[in-house]
């Protein structure tokens, strides 16, 4: 009986340590695991978020995530996994482990009440500037091109004793004008900005009109006009909107800053020291 006892017992006893996950740190009283963070890692590669120590700035997003979700529960924002599982369905991360799907539950309950706090207590109180808005303007603009017709003029192969005769021009017409007298032979283009190749809306994003662009390897641009199409016309609220968010994201992670300062945060591995 005895034997069968200690047989029983380090049975029992092996099973719980083979199935129990050891447990690297805590924010607040909630325990982070071996198993959270390998869940949390598998979940970033389906984002195809890759970073150098990817172990490690799981276990940082899933601090953040924790602390987030108790913030937000100071304004009664409480985002249920119900609420998280229709997100996740939209983000097409095909088949998940449990672990793995109470992470990615865990990660976008977060970020939904991050959001709403966000949306009631950072963005009121937002000044956007217009020099923010150009800024978004410009971004869009090289990114990804703007619904606007561009007429411009392309000179290749500039020597830079005729480039520093370049000056500025009152019209098209007379940069054509210039260039010709000085042996060149503009090329003149009307496009839509994002019908352009990335590295020549990078060159115009913010050229002002009737200004030579810089030379670079023999290549300069003028723009000549812009015309706004048809999509622009909600444009302008977009661009607002987008320079809103970014500012909002950049007065969140100060106030997330903060918030981490007065986190209980224990680390039990020093592999994972913040």
């Amino acid at each position: 009986m005895k034997k069968f006892l200690n047989i029983f017992i380090f049975t029992f006893i092996g099973i719980n340590c083979a199935n129990a996950a050891t447990v690297i740190g805590s924010v607040n009283g909630n325990p982070i695991t071996d198993a959270d963070i390998t869940a949390r890692t598998e979940l970033m590669a389906k984002q195809g978020k890759v970073s150098t120590n990817n172990r490690k700035q799981a276990f940082q997003n899933i601090i953040d995530d924790y602390i987030k979700l108790n913030y937000a529960a100071n304004y009664n924002v409480k985002p249920t996994d119900k609420d998280a599982d229709k997100e996740i369905k939209q983000m097409n991360l095909g088949e998940m482990g449990a672990t793995t799907r109470a992470m990615a539950r865990l990660a976008v309950r977060a970020n939904i009440a991050w959001n709403v706090v966000m949306a009631r207590t950072v963005v009121p109180d937002l000044e956007i500037a217009q020099s923010d808005i150009d800024e978004e303007r410009t971004s869009l603009a090289r990114e990804h091109g703007l619904p606007i017709e561009i007429t411009m003029l392309r000179l290749v192969d500039v020597p830079n004793d005729v480039y520093t005769k370049l000056s500025k021009p009152s019209n098209c017409d007379m940069a054509e004008q210039m260039v010709e007298k000085l042996g060149g032979y503009p090329q003149k283009i009307t496009a839509m900005q994002y019908e352009l190749a990335p590295e020549v809306r990078e060159k115009i994003a913010d050229l002002p009109q009737l200004t030579w662009s810089k030379n670079d390897k023999g290549t300069v641009f003028l723009v000549c006009s812009e015309k706004k199409g048809k999509e622009y016309k909600n444009l302008d609220k977009i661009i607002k909107q987008n320079a809103t968010y970014k500012k909002a994201m950049a007065a969140g992670e100060q106030q997330l800053k903060q918030l981490r300062r007065k986190a209980v945060i224990i680390v039990n591995d020093d592999r994972y020291k913040l």
